[in-house]
Protein backbone atom coordinates (compact mmCIF):
# COMPACT_ATOMS: atom_id res chain seq x y z
CA UNK A 1 0.00 0.00 0.00
CA UNK A 2 2.54 2.48 1.27
CA UNK A 3 4.70 2.12 -2.02
CA UNK A 4 1.36 2.63 -4.28
CA UNK A 5 0.87 5.86 -2.75
CA UNK A 6 4.92 6.68 -3.10
CA UNK A 7 4.52 6.14 -6.73
CA UNK A 8 1.41 8.16 -7.15
CA UNK A 9 2.92 11.05 -5.37
CA UNK A 10 5.64 10.52 -7.76
CA UNK A 11 3.61 10.51 -11.05
CA UNK A 12 1.82 13.46 -9.37
CA UNK A 13 5.30 15.34 -8.97
CA UNK A 14 6.09 14.53 -12.76
CA UNK A 15 2.97 16.01 -13.98
CA UNK A 16 3.19 19.51 -12.02
CA UNK A 17 6.87 19.49 -12.32
CA UNK A 18 8.81 22.32 -11.73
CA UNK A 19 6.86 25.90 -11.51
CA UNK A 20 7.07 27.26 -14.97
CA UNK A 21 9.26 30.88 -15.36
CA UNK A 22 6.22 33.76 -16.14
CA UNK A 23 6.97 35.02 -19.51
CA UNK A 24 7.85 38.41 -20.40
CA UNK A 25 5.62 39.30 -23.62
CA UNK A 26 5.07 43.26 -22.87
CA UNK A 27 7.31 46.31 -21.63
CA UNK A 28 6.28 50.05 -21.33
CA UNK A 29 8.97 52.20 -20.77
CA UNK A 30 8.06 56.04 -20.40
CA UNK A 31 11.52 58.19 -20.18
CA UNK A 32 12.38 62.25 -19.51
CA UNK A 33 12.49 63.01 -22.58
CA UNK A 34 13.55 60.85 -25.83
CA UNK A 35 14.94 64.14 -27.54
CA UNK A 36 17.64 63.45 -25.14
CA UNK A 37 20.20 60.85 -26.18
CA UNK A 38 20.73 59.34 -22.60
CA UNK A 39 16.75 57.92 -23.02
CA UNK A 40 17.19 56.96 -26.15
CA UNK A 41 20.24 54.81 -25.65
CA UNK A 42 18.38 53.50 -22.09
CA UNK A 43 15.03 52.64 -24.11
CA UNK A 44 17.03 50.73 -26.92
CA UNK A 45 19.17 48.93 -23.90
CA UNK A 46 16.03 47.87 -22.48
CA UNK A 47 14.06 46.66 -25.99
CA UNK A 48 17.66 44.79 -26.03
CA UNK A 49 17.33 43.10 -22.82
CA UNK A 50 13.90 42.33 -23.25
CA UNK A 51 14.37 40.52 -26.61
CA UNK A 52 17.06 38.56 -24.90
CA UNK A 53 14.32 36.62 -22.48
CA UNK A 54 11.34 36.47 -25.41
CA UNK A 55 12.14 37.82 -28.98
CA UNK A 56 8.82 38.36 -29.60
CA UNK A 57 7.81 40.91 -26.80
CA UNK A 58 6.61 43.86 -27.54
CA UNK A 59 8.33 47.42 -26.46
CA UNK A 60 6.11 50.41 -26.02
CA UNK A 61 8.83 53.91 -25.33
CA UNK A 62 7.10 57.06 -24.50
CA UNK A 63 8.69 60.51 -24.03
CA UNK A 64 7.24 61.96 -21.30
CA UNK A 65 8.90 64.94 -21.70
CA UNK A 66 9.36 65.90 -17.79
CA UNK A 67 5.22 66.19 -17.76
CA UNK A 68 3.85 64.61 -14.95
CA UNK A 69 0.15 64.50 -16.15
CA UNK A 70 1.29 63.05 -19.31
CA UNK A 71 3.15 60.11 -17.55
CA UNK A 72 0.11 59.60 -15.80
CA UNK A 73 -1.43 58.78 -18.75
CA UNK A 74 1.04 57.09 -20.39
CA UNK A 75 1.02 54.50 -17.28
CA UNK A 76 -2.89 53.52 -17.02
CA UNK A 77 -2.00 53.05 -21.27
CA UNK A 78 0.43 50.19 -20.18
CA UNK A 79 -1.60 48.88 -17.90
CA UNK A 80 -4.73 49.08 -20.19
CA UNK A 81 -2.59 47.51 -22.63
CA UNK A 82 -1.50 44.39 -20.49
CA UNK A 83 2.14 45.02 -19.92
CA UNK A 84 3.86 42.91 -17.53
CA UNK A 85 6.87 45.53 -17.01
CA UNK A 86 7.23 49.42 -16.85
CA UNK A 87 10.59 50.78 -16.27
CA UNK A 88 9.90 54.44 -14.90
CA UNK A 89 11.77 57.40 -15.36
CA UNK A 90 9.72 59.57 -12.70
CA UNK A 91 8.83 63.09 -13.78
CA UNK A 92 7.92 63.36 -10.51
CA UNK A 93 9.55 60.48 -7.50
CA UNK A 94 6.96 61.70 -5.06
CA UNK A 95 3.95 62.38 -6.96
CA UNK A 96 4.00 59.33 -9.51
CA UNK A 97 3.28 57.05 -6.53
CA UNK A 98 -0.42 56.88 -7.11
CA UNK A 99 0.18 54.74 -10.68
CA UNK A 100 2.89 52.98 -9.57
CA UNK A 101 0.45 51.59 -7.12
CA UNK A 102 -2.15 51.44 -9.77
CA UNK A 103 -0.03 49.58 -11.77
CA UNK A 104 1.32 46.81 -9.17
CA UNK A 105 -2.45 46.24 -8.34
CA UNK A 106 -2.87 45.08 -11.81
CA UNK A 107 0.30 43.04 -11.19
CA UNK A 108 2.67 44.90 -13.43
CA UNK A 109 6.02 44.91 -12.00
CA UNK A 110 7.37 49.01 -11.81
CA UNK A 111 11.05 49.61 -11.75
CA UNK A 112 12.94 52.93 -11.57
CA UNK A 113 15.59 54.00 -13.98
CA UNK A 114 17.79 56.84 -13.91
CA UNK A 115 15.66 57.95 -11.20
CA UNK A 116 14.44 56.79 -7.97
CA UNK A 117 10.61 57.08 -7.38
CA UNK A 118 7.78 56.15 -4.52
CA UNK A 119 6.75 52.49 -4.36
CA UNK A 120 8.48 50.95 -6.96
CA UNK A 121 9.53 47.68 -6.77
CA UNK A 122 13.22 48.59 -7.56
CA UNK A 123 15.23 50.97 -8.47
CA UNK A 124 18.58 50.81 -11.10
CA UNK A 125 20.10 53.97 -11.24
CA UNK A 126 23.93 56.22 -11.00
CA UNK A 127 25.64 57.00 -8.06
CA UNK A 128 24.56 60.43 -8.78
CA UNK A 129 25.98 61.94 -5.48
CA UNK A 130 29.36 60.44 -6.34
CA UNK A 131 29.08 61.49 -10.18
CA UNK A 132 28.30 65.44 -8.77
CA UNK A 133 31.51 65.14 -6.32
CA UNK A 134 33.80 63.61 -8.46
CA UNK A 135 32.38 66.38 -11.59
CA UNK A 136 33.11 69.14 -9.41
CA UNK A 137 35.77 68.02 -7.44
CA UNK A 138 37.93 68.36 -10.99
CA UNK A 139 36.40 71.67 -10.82
CA UNK A 140 37.83 72.95 -7.19
CA UNK A 141 41.41 71.00 -8.05
CA UNK A 142 41.57 73.11 -11.73
CA UNK A 143 40.34 76.42 -9.50
CA UNK A 144 43.41 75.27 -6.56
CA UNK A 145 40.32 75.72 -4.45
CA UNK A 146 39.33 79.09 -5.57
CA UNK A 147 36.82 81.00 -7.70
CA UNK A 148 33.29 82.05 -8.57
CA UNK A 149 31.61 78.95 -10.09
CA UNK A 150 27.76 78.62 -11.39
CA UNK A 151 25.77 75.72 -10.77
CA UNK A 152 23.04 74.77 -13.28
CA UNK A 153 20.42 72.90 -12.41
CA UNK A 154 17.66 70.72 -13.64
CA UNK A 155 14.58 69.04 -13.43
CA UNK A 156 13.90 68.57 -9.96
CA UNK A 157 14.03 64.52 -10.19
CA UNK A 158 16.36 62.75 -7.75
CA UNK A 159 19.14 61.84 -10.22
CA UNK A 160 19.64 65.84 -10.09
CA UNK A 161 18.64 66.98 -7.14
CA UNK A 162 21.89 64.12 -6.03
CA UNK A 163 24.04 65.51 -8.84
CA UNK A 164 23.86 68.99 -7.07
CA UNK A 165 24.12 67.85 -3.11
CA UNK A 166 27.73 65.85 -4.48
CA UNK A 167 29.05 68.58 -6.14
CA UNK A 168 27.79 71.56 -3.15
CA UNK A 169 29.58 68.64 -0.89
CA UNK A 170 32.89 68.91 -2.71
CA UNK A 171 32.95 72.68 -3.21
CA UNK A 172 31.97 73.34 0.87
CA UNK A 173 35.00 71.81 1.44
CA UNK A 174 37.00 75.64 0.50
CA UNK A 175 35.78 78.47 2.03
CA UNK A 176 37.47 80.65 -1.45
CA UNK A 177 34.79 79.47 -3.45
CA UNK A 178 31.83 81.27 -4.10
CA UNK A 179 28.12 79.91 -5.67
CA UNK A 180 27.41 82.63 -7.90
CA UNK A 181 23.70 80.78 -9.03
CA UNK A 182 22.53 77.14 -7.95
CA UNK A 183 18.67 77.51 -8.86
CA UNK A 184 18.08 77.89 -12.84
CA UNK A 185 16.32 75.25 -14.34
CA UNK A 186 17.98 74.57 -17.78
CA UNK A 187 15.57 71.51 -18.57
CA UNK A 188 18.07 68.86 -18.82
CA UNK A 189 18.23 70.14 -22.82
CA UNK A 190 21.00 71.47 -24.88
CA UNK A 191 18.60 74.71 -25.63
CA UNK A 192 18.04 75.22 -22.16
CA UNK A 193 21.52 74.94 -21.20
CA UNK A 194 22.08 77.81 -24.25
CA UNK A 195 19.43 80.18 -22.56
CA UNK A 196 20.68 79.89 -19.27
CA UNK A 197 23.88 80.35 -19.45
CA UNK A 198 22.99 83.42 -22.14
CA UNK A 199 21.79 84.82 -18.96
CA UNK A 200 24.46 83.85 -16.39
CA UNK A 201 26.73 85.57 -18.91
CA UNK A 202 24.97 88.74 -19.17
CA UNK A 203 24.72 89.21 -15.67
CA UNK A 204 27.83 87.92 -14.43
CA UNK A 205 31.19 89.59 -15.78
CA UNK A 206 33.55 86.85 -14.35
CA UNK A 207 32.88 82.55 -14.54
CA UNK A 208 35.46 80.27 -13.43
CA UNK A 209 33.68 77.26 -13.91
CA UNK A 210 30.11 75.76 -14.62
CA UNK A 211 28.81 72.72 -13.27
CA UNK A 212 25.65 71.88 -15.61
CA UNK A 213 23.66 68.51 -14.33
CA UNK A 214 23.70 66.79 -17.80
CA UNK A 215 25.89 66.66 -20.93
CA UNK A 216 23.22 68.31 -22.88
CA UNK A 217 23.10 71.62 -20.91
CA UNK A 218 27.25 71.56 -20.92
CA UNK A 219 26.99 71.29 -25.13
CA UNK A 220 24.50 74.31 -24.77
CA UNK A 221 26.35 76.36 -22.21
CA UNK A 222 29.50 76.32 -24.30
CA UNK A 223 27.83 77.44 -27.45
CA UNK A 224 26.02 80.29 -25.21
CA UNK A 225 29.95 81.28 -24.45
CA UNK A 226 30.91 81.11 -28.01
CA UNK A 227 28.22 83.36 -29.10
CA UNK A 228 28.63 86.16 -26.35
CA UNK A 229 32.84 85.54 -26.93
CA UNK A 230 33.36 84.63 -23.33
CA UNK A 231 35.99 81.80 -22.55
CA UNK A 232 37.45 82.29 -18.81
CA UNK A 233 35.78 79.50 -17.73
CA UNK A 234 35.72 75.75 -17.53
CA UNK A 235 32.59 73.47 -17.81
CA UNK A 236 32.22 70.61 -16.23
CA UNK A 237 28.97 68.09 -16.63
CA UNK A 238 27.47 64.45 -16.12
CA UNK A 239 26.50 61.42 -18.39
CA UNK A 240 29.60 60.46 -20.73
CA UNK A 241 27.77 61.15 -23.54
CA UNK A 242 28.47 60.07 -27.36
CA UNK A 243 28.30 63.85 -28.00
CA UNK A 244 30.70 65.12 -24.42
CA UNK A 245 33.51 62.59 -26.26
CA UNK A 246 33.58 64.74 -29.31
CA UNK A 247 33.54 68.63 -27.11
CA UNK A 248 36.20 67.13 -24.78
CA UNK A 249 38.29 66.41 -27.97
CA UNK A 250 37.14 69.51 -29.66
CA UNK A 251 37.98 73.09 -29.06
CA UNK A 252 35.42 74.02 -26.36
CA UNK A 253 35.02 74.77 -22.42
CA UNK A 254 34.02 71.15 -21.81
CA UNK A 255 37.18 69.74 -19.69
CA UNK A 256 35.15 66.62 -17.90
CA UNK A 257 32.10 64.44 -17.49
CA UNK A 258 31.25 61.97 -14.85
CA UNK A 259 30.04 58.96 -17.09
CA UNK A 260 26.78 56.94 -16.61
CA UNK A 261 25.69 53.94 -19.06
CA UNK A 262 22.45 54.47 -19.94
CA UNK A 263 22.32 51.20 -21.90
CA UNK A 264 23.64 48.93 -19.60
CA UNK A 265 21.71 50.82 -16.67
CA UNK A 266 18.30 49.80 -18.43
CA UNK A 267 19.44 45.76 -19.23
CA UNK A 268 19.74 45.60 -16.09
CA UNK A 269 16.65 47.28 -14.92
CA UNK A 270 15.05 44.97 -17.30
CA UNK A 271 17.20 42.02 -16.06
CA UNK A 272 15.57 42.91 -12.37
CA UNK A 273 12.70 43.45 -12.95
CA UNK A 274 11.89 39.73 -14.56
CA UNK A 275 13.59 38.24 -11.75
CA UNK A 276 10.94 40.05 -9.44
CA UNK A 277 8.15 38.62 -11.71
CA UNK A 278 9.06 35.40 -10.63
CA UNK A 279 9.40 36.34 -7.15
CA UNK A 280 13.46 36.38 -6.98
CA UNK A 281 13.50 39.78 -5.24
CA UNK A 282 17.05 41.90 -5.03
CA UNK A 283 18.44 41.77 -2.03
CA UNK A 284 18.60 45.94 -2.17
CA UNK A 285 15.98 47.27 -3.94
CA UNK A 286 18.10 50.35 -4.67
CA UNK A 287 21.01 49.37 -6.94
CA UNK A 288 23.54 52.22 -7.72
CA UNK A 289 26.17 52.00 -10.61
CA UNK A 290 29.62 53.99 -10.26
CA UNK A 291 30.28 56.63 -12.32
CA UNK A 292 33.77 57.57 -13.69
CA UNK A 293 34.92 60.64 -14.50
CA UNK A 294 36.34 60.90 -17.92
CA UNK A 295 38.71 64.28 -19.05
CA UNK A 296 40.23 65.62 -21.84
CA UNK A 297 43.51 63.45 -20.77
CA UNK A 298 42.10 60.07 -20.70
CA UNK A 299 38.62 60.26 -23.37
CA UNK A 300 41.25 58.56 -25.65
CA UNK A 301 40.76 55.19 -23.58
CA UNK A 302 37.06 55.86 -23.05
CA UNK A 303 34.88 53.30 -24.12
CA UNK A 304 31.66 54.44 -24.19
CA UNK A 305 28.32 53.60 -23.77
CA UNK A 306 27.87 50.22 -24.55
CA UNK A 307 24.83 51.00 -27.17
CA UNK A 308 25.97 50.08 -30.16
CA UNK A 309 27.34 53.47 -32.10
Amino acid sequence: MSKKLLLAGAALALMAGPASAKDLNAIGITLGSLGNPFFVALAKGAEAKAKEINPDVKVNAASADYDLNKQFNQIDNFIAAGVDMILLNAADPKAIAPAVKRAQAAGVVVVAVDVAAAGVDATVQTNNVQAGQIACQYILDKLAGKGEVIIQNGPQVSAVIDRVIGCKEVLAKSPDIKILSDDQDAKGSREGGLNVMQGHLTRFSKIDAVFTINDPQAIGSDLAAKQLGRSEFIITSVDGAPDIEVALKGNTLVQASASQDPYKMAQQAVEVGYDIMNGKTPEDPMILMPSTLITRDNVAEYKGWSSPR
